[in-house]
C-alpha cells in the first residue's frame, strides 16, 4: 500500500511540474496606439511612403506611469506563474546587438530593416506578446481607467486572447493600482485562453511559414529530378515529402508553388527537439536549417541560405551559401 501511495504521489508531483513547465513565456508591451498617440514614435520613408512605428525605448525612458503599469501587468502574470521576458531588458539587448552589428558590418554595410516589434520578438523569443493599451480619464477629483489587452502569438501575430474593461473611479489610486483593480476580474478567462492556445501548440506544433526560393544563379530549379531512396521525383516533390515527415502529424499547407518557389503556410513544427541527449527549444531557424541540411546531402548536394523574416517565417534560398 505504501508503495502504491508513493507512486501516486510521485505521479502527482511530476504532473504538477510538467503543467508548470508548459506555461508560455510572455512579454508585456505598450500598444502601437498608446505609443504613437503619446509621441513615442519614429517615422521613416519606406520607398516613398511615410511609415510611423512605436518607439518602445523612448516610451520606457520618458513615461514613468507606463513603466509602472507594465510592471504591474507583468506582476499579475507572474502571480499566475507565467514566465516573463522584461521589455526594458530586451530593449537593452537589441541596443547591444545593433552596436555590435554596426562594428561588424562597417560604415557602408547593408542591413535588414525590421519593425521594433519584430526585433523584440526575434530577441526575446517570447511565446506570447501581451499588447496593452489603456486610457485614464479624469472626472473631477476621481480618475478611472479603460484598458484593452490582446494576447498575440509571437510567431504568427494572431490574436489568441483579448480582454477589455474599465475600472471603478478613484480619487487616490495610482495608475498601476487602477489597472490591477480593472483587470483582475478578467484574468482567469484571459489566461485560460492563453493556456488553451499553448496546449494546442504542445499537441499539434507551433505554426510557422517556410518559403523555398532560388537564387538567380541556382544550377537547378524545383522541377529537377533526383533519385532519392530508390524513387525518382522532382526536387519540389521531395521537399514536400520532407515537410510531411518533419512537421507534427504531417501538418502543413503548400499555399503556392512553381518551378522557382514553394510557399508553405500553417507549418506545424515541434516545440522541442533532442540534441546530444538534451531537449532544446525548436524555432523557425532551427527547422529551416534542418531543411538546408537535407538539401546539402546526397543526392542533392545543394548550397542554400536561410534568411529569417521575423520570428515565425524563414526563407530557404537554394543556389548559394
Amino acid at each position: 500500500m505504501k508503495k502504491i501511495i508513493s507512486i501516486f504521489a510521485l505521479a502527482v508531483i511530476t504532473a504538477s511540474a510538467f503543467g508548470q513547465a508548459k506555461k508560455p513565456t510572455i512579454m508585456v508591451v505598450p500598444s502601437d496606439r498608446y505609443c504613437i498617440s503619446h509621441g513615442y514614435s519614429i517615422t521613416f520613408d519606406n520607398q516613398g511612403t511615410q511609415v510611423t512605428l512605436p518607439d518602445y525605448k523612448k516610451a520606457m525612458q520618458n513615461d514613468t506611469e507606463l513603466r509602472l503599469v507594465i510592471s504591474k501587468m507583468s506582476g499579475i502574470m507572474a502571480d499566475r506563474e507565467f514566465p516573463l521576458k522584461d521589455l526594458e531588458q530586451e530593449l537593452k539587448n537589441i541596443a547591444n546587438e545593433n552596436a555590435e552589428s554596426s562594428v561588424l558590418t562597417g560604415k557602408d554595410g547593408g542591413s535588414i530593416v525590421e519593425s521594433p516589434i519584430d526585433a523584440l520578438k526575434r530577441t526575446a523569443k517570447a511565446d506570447i506578446i501581451m499588447d496593452l493599451d489603456y486610457t485614464i480619464t479624469q472626472q473631477g477629483p476621481k480618475r478611472s481607467i479603460n484598458f484593452i489587452l490582446n494576447g498575440l502569438d509571437a510567431y504568427t501575430s494572431k490574436n489568441i486572447a483579448s480582454s477589455t474593461g474599465a475600472g471603478a473611479p478613484s480619487s487616490s489610486a495610482s495608475a498601476e493600482l487602477l489597472l490591477e483593480e480593472a483587470v483582475l476580474s478578467h484574468m482567469d478567462e484571459f489566461t485560460g485562453r492563453l493556456m488553451r492556445h499553448f496546449e494546442d501548440m504542445f499537441a499539434n506544433g507551433r505554426e510557422v511559414k517556410i518559403m523555398v526560393k532560388l537564387f538567380d544563379g541556382s544550377p537547378i530549379d524545383l522541377n529537377e529530378e533526383f533519385d532519392y531512396n530508390g524513387n525518382t521525383d522532382e526536387l519540389g516533390v521531395l521537399i514536400e515529402d520532407w515537410m510531411a515527415e518533419n512537421t507534427v502529424s504531417g501538418r502543413y499547407s503548400l499555399a503556392d508553388g512553381t518551378e522557382n518557389f514553394q510557399r508553405y503556410e500553417q507549418v506545424r513544427i515541434p516545440l522541442y527537439y533532442e540534441r546530444n541527449g538534451k531537449q532544446r527549444a525548436m524555432d523557425t531557424r532551427v527547422f529551416a536549417n534542418n531543411l538546408k541540411k537535407f538539401l546539402s546531402e546526397s543526392p542533392f548536394m545543394l548550397d542554400s541560405k536561410v534568411y529569417m523574416r521575423g520570428l515565425g517565417e524563414a526563407w530557404v534560398v537554394i543556389g548559394e551559401k
